[in-house]
């Protein structure tokens, strides 16, 4: 089945609007319901909820740069990548159904943390993982959108390039 251009188009730009969404509104009840460092147990050590401003990109990396250094590598470059990003996925057709839903995710969660420093200076962040062997950093929805994404895009390549090997050996 044959998806026209424009409904393809728009299907891509409201999974990228959900992911945005989703994030952006889970961040406004943290803010308005979490404290600062507050501690909320949801599974004892499991699922913890709390609130952190972070100033800089993943781990807070760069939040110690100089004002235009932050500027330029946590806000510009960001917007270039994800503009970039979302024209290739809206523009190129070859890319298969998982790899434009991974990339959208990518672009939603890149979206989401990009308005929050451009927005607030800072991105907000609140959960935390402990399940053992996984055992996360403190993060937010948009992390969770970009992992996702990613891992969605690697497995596909994976599989896309495994697929492609095996039929040339068979020819």
């Amino acid at each position: 089945m044959k998806i026209t251009r424009k409904i393809r188009i728009i299907l891509i730009l409201s999974l990228v609007l959900l992911n945005i969404s989703c994030d952006q509104i889970s961040k406004n009840v943290v803010r308005q319901t979490i404290e600062p460092y507050e501690r909320i147990e949801v599974f004892k050590d499991s699922f913890v909820l709390t609130k952190v401003e972070n100033t800089g990109a993943a781990y807070s990396l760069g939040s110690d740069l100089a004002p235009i250094l932050k500027i330029l590598l946590l806000q510009i470059l960001p917007i270039l990548v994800l503009l970039l990003l979302l024209r290739q996925i809206l523009i190129k057709t070859n890319y298969s159904r998982e790899t434009i839903i991974g990339f959208a995710f990518i672009i939603g969660g890149g979206i989401g943390n990009l308005f929050d420093r451009i927005v607030y200076g800072s991105v907000t962040d609140f959960l935390i993982l402990d399940l053992g062997i996984i055992k996360t950093e403190i993060f937010n929805l948009a992390d969770v959108s970009i992992f996702l994404g990613s891992i969605l895009v690697l497995i596909t390549t994976f599989f896309n390039k495994k697929e492609t090997i095996f039929k040339e050996k068979i020819q």
